[in-house]
């Protein structure tokens, strides 16, 4: 970003951020620097100094200039430079545009290539138009672009003749004046319309169905924080729903609950099988403008709004029980707990509100993808595919569900991150365990905190289902001395990973550091040796610090995430188990991390691999070779094969031809 004036300033180039949001955050403290509009020294600046932190020359370079197109001096030399180093150039212009400079500035074609600020909408409308129609490779799949006519304004000054009128005019003759008719001219702003051609993006209507099978309560806040008019317009947001969701044969099951300070059900789960006459009973329903307990509310659902589902077929017990909150309302009573005690009662929440509401919503739900926020009144009936996605993504849940996964989470305990933040830290993980299913054959997960020390907090073998991990993770102590990571990626490497704490072998593995980036000095060396090992380190860190000795850690920027605040920290929960799920799905080498305990060497085979043992005995060398005839206990030969399926290990033996048992007889 270049903002310029009377001269060009370079705000940030291209390589200073890896993340959207963080490029939000850095537009929003740009100074606004005043001065006249000297667009052509702004386009000199470019041609000198290139694309800042920008790639080699086989990456296409888009330049859009944002003005009023009335520079100072002239653009048409520098414009024309431009575009011949084949930069692609957009022109915006604000409210009341020069069009013709804009003309000067665009590529071709014009049409394509001159935008108009004065509707931030349009303008964002048509970049996306002409991006995905040349510069990207395609609109998104059955859009597409329409070229339609349109008009574009500007203001501009103009000369006009308001009439004669008498004037004196000085005579030759001394002490004379002669009178005469002059013209009166008067300078007028007018409004010069311009007819062109504009261009929109134009794609279907959704065609939606939910063919999942639940059942489904929406619990509407009716207190007087939404008003009336908040109430009425949840109930057209719910019809519409209903409309386009819910066919003849619809396998969901729907009621409707609302709430103040008091909680009704109104219209129970399975109460209307047909769309129509659950229309007139939504269409029933009074506005009550109570307090707003949204807490009780969750509370009183969890216990009774399922009770009325009918149990004589097999299959309506199992199926999955959602809730979708409606509010546009703070609560008056605490949410979180509720939140909680709601899903620990298998239920599965969706919070739905305005964009003031996401932080409220997303304690109710404990998961912000299952947070669906609008910007304004109008945007809420636009969410109507995104609710039908989140509600059926309760049969098929988001996050590396079906992939064999070894997760270690570490937790910067110390007192640089200070309680408070900690405990913001300790609610993220609990977030992102909520994207896994947990047990012996899918994900296992460790947490370990630190500071001077490392603390192994549970290993990968010690919980075996999703509420047991969230449960134990509520126990994190905060440690509260100085930090060190290395220390404590050295204690992953040592006594997390390993086979005997519940490592499985052929299953990727990933650790996630969450830190404020301070004490990382000393980790870069073990964070080399754990990807050295198959480990993939992933680090996000928290606020401002050291990129390179960070990178040195994470190993490529690919794995190393800034977020600016700990309050943002929960926004970041789809970047972060997207890229372990792409890990999760890599090929593994069966024996990175090695699997052999007691200096065993791993052998790969096809499919498989076998430990060679000097002393020990067992799959993974875990058992010591007993002197003499001194019983043993029955174990498979030093040389077996073992072969990893996603359920476990098999183990076969394989008769030792060339190869005898060795014993260390020092021991």
């Amino acid at each position: 970003m270049i903002q310029f004036s009377s001269t060009p300033h370079l705000e940030f180039p291209l390589d200073s951020y890896l993340t959207k949001q963080e490029v939000k955050d850095r537009i929003k403290r740009v100074v606004f620097r005043g001065g006249s509009t000297e667009t052509g020294r702004a386009l000199k600046c470019i041609l000198r100094e290139g694309f800042p932190g920008g790639r080699n020359s086989s990456v296409p370079e888009v330049l859009i200039i944002i003005s009023d197109g009335k520079s100072q001096g002239s653009t048409v030399m520098p414009a024309m430079q431009v575009k011949e180093r084949h930069i692609r150039v957009f022109a915006v212009g604000i409210k009341f545009p020069r069009w013709e400079e804009l003309h000067v500035l665009a590529s071709e074609p014009t049409e394509q290539h001159m935008l108009f600020a004065g509707d931030a909408d349009d303008a964002a409308n048509g970049l996306y138009s002409t991006l995905t129609g040349s510069v990207c490779s395609a609109t998104a799949p059955g859009c597409k672009v329409e070229s339609h006519p349109c008009e574009r304004r500007t203001l501009d000054t103009v000369k006009e003749l308001a009439g004669n009128y008498v004037c004196w005019k000085g005579s030759k003759q001394p002490n004379a004046v002669q009178a005469s008719l002059c013209p009166f001219y008067r300078w007028k702003r007018v409004l010069i319309k311009h007819p062109s051609r504009c261009l929109r993006t134009v794609c279907p209507a959704p065609k939606l169905s939910l063919e999942c099978s639940v059942d489904l309560i929406f619990l509407v806040d009716s207190s007087a924080g939404v008003t009336l008019e908040g109430f009425l317009r949840y109930k057209a947001f719910l019809k519409r729903f209903l409309q386009a969701v819910m066919g003849q044969d619809s396998p969901m099951n729907v009621g409707v609950a609302q709430y103040d300070s008091d909680v009704r059900i109104p219209i129970e789960v399975s109460q209307h099988k047909d769309a129509f006459s659950l229309m007139k009973s939504i269409d029933a329903l009074n506005f009550s403008g109570g307090g707003t307990l949204t807490g009780r509310a969750l509370k009183y659902i969890a216990q009774h709004g399922f009770r009325s589902t009918p149990a004589f077929a097999d299959v309506q017990d199992y199926l999955p029980r959602v809730v979708v909150l409606l509010t546009d309302s703070k609560s008056q009573d605490p949410v979180a707990e509720a939140g909680n005690y709601a899903r620990d009662q298998d239920l599965f929440l969706i919070g739905v509100g305005s964009s003031f509401m996401r932080a409220e919503l997303t304690q109710v739900t404990g998961n912000p993808k299952q947070t669906v926020v609008y910007s304004d009144p109008q945007d809420l009936f636009s969410k109507i595919p995104e609710l039908q996605r989140r509600i059926c993504s309760v049969d098929n849940p988001e996050g590396c569900q079906a992939q064999s996964l070894d997760l270690a989470f570490v937790v910067d305990a110390s007192s640089e991150v200070g309680l408070e933040n900690f405990l913001r830290l300790r609610d993220f993980v609990r977030s992102s365990c909520l994207h896994f299913n947990i047990n012996r054959d899918v994900t296992q997960i460790a947490l370990v905190s630190y500071g001077s020390k490392a603390h192994t907090v549970f290993a990968l073998d010690t919980h075996t289902s999703n509420s047991a991990v969230l449960q134990a993770i509520n126990q994190v102590p905060f440690l509260g001395d100085s930090g060190s990571a290395g220390s404590a990626l050295l204690h992953i490497y040592g006594d997390v990973m390993t086979v005997q704490k519940g490592a499985r072998p052929g299953v990727n593995k990933v650790v996630v550091v969450l830190t404020n980036g301070g004490s990382m000095e000393d980790a870069a060396a073990p964070a080399q040796q754990l990807r050295e090992n198959g480990i993939l380190v992933f680090v996000i860190v928290i606020g401002d610090a050291q990129r390179d000795t960070l990178l040195r850690v994470a190993g490529s920027p690919n794995y190393l995430v800034y977020v600016s605040s700990y309050e943002d920290l929960q926004y970041y929960h789809d970047l972060i188990i997207e890229r372990i799920c792409e890990e999760a799905k890599s090929p593994v080498n069966l024996c990175k991390p090695n699997p052999c305990m007691n200096q065993g060497v791993c052998i790969l085979g096809p499919g498989s691999y076998r430990c060679e043992c000097h002393g020990w005995e067992g799959p993974h060398c875990e058992s010591r070779v007993l002197r003499g005839d001194s019983p043993r206990s029955p174990v498979l030969p030093s040389h077996s094969n073992v072969q990893w399926n996603p359920r476990g290990l098999q183990h076969f033996s394989r008769a030792p031809q060339h190869t005898k048992r060795r014993v260390d007889q020092t021991r």
